[in-house]
């Protein structure tokens, strides 16, 4: 049984992109918690959030993701369309979740978290989606991440020694057991100022209306 939330794309006459009407469908998932502010802050204490968009932006998306996940793959494409839709109104933070049954899930999460290190780390996350049904299946999965270092354009020698590093599964531990501590058993699993979205906003009309009423909330206090 697969772990994930699969995204189910509605094929239909002239629909082209994610956001035309593409729904998230999902099994039964557990009680996610609200994300508090001291959750959040301890997860991330010597090191900040991987961040896309306005750093201080009003409204924060939050995903905790997994790179061999097909449905997070589609969702990055769908987090991209929103940041140019609401530009400097959101922010998209990721975490890593990745999932036990996914071979190289966490080799990923290491490999973006050592290009992070290099300041790279959204030019690596792009990559790995991009090519996820390469890598996922490859018997040479580490020599796949680290010709997609050298393509962009990182230090080898520390990009090799950072993969293997504590700090960098410490980074990735330490998203999980946030993840974990909210309930969070599936990805992708998603936040609108650290509120879970709810089964019936699992699809694009329902995350632009929560974070449309989120950017509400935020005008009128």
């Amino acid at each position: 049984m697969k772990r994930y939330l699969p995204f189910v794309i509605v094929i239909a006459v002239a629909l082209a992109a994610f956001g035309s009407g593409t729904m998230l469908y999902h099994a039964k998932r557990p009680q996610v918690k609200n994300m508090s502010d001291s959750q959040s802050a301890s997860a991330t204490s010597e090191t900040s959030p991987h961040v896309r968009g306005n750093p201080a932006a009003p409204v924060t998306l939050e995903e905790f993701g997994d790179f061999q996940c097909p449905p997070c793959g589609q969702f990055a494409a769908f987090a991209e369309e929103l940041l140019k839709e609401y530009d400097s109104r959101l922010r998209v933070v990721f975490r890593n979740f990745p999932l036990p049954g996914h071979e190289h899930a966490r080799e990923a999460a290491l490999a973006a978290e050592a290009a992070g290190f290099q300041g790279k780390f959204w030019e690596m996350y792009d990559t790995l989606y991009k090519e996820q049904s390469t890598w996922s299946k490859a018997p040479n999965t580490r020599e796949l991440f680290e010709s997609y270092a050298g393509t962009l354009g990182l230090n080898m020698d520390e990009f090799k020694k950072d993969m293997d590093s504590d700090k960098a599964k410490e980074r990735v531990d330490s998203d999980h057991a946030l993840g974990e501590s909210l309930g969070i058993k599936v990805t992708p699993t998603l936040f609108i100022n650290k509120r879970p979205l709810e089964t019936a906003e699992k699809n694009p009309e329902g995350v632009r209306a929560a974070i449309n009423a989120a950017l509400n909330g935020k005008s009128q206090s």
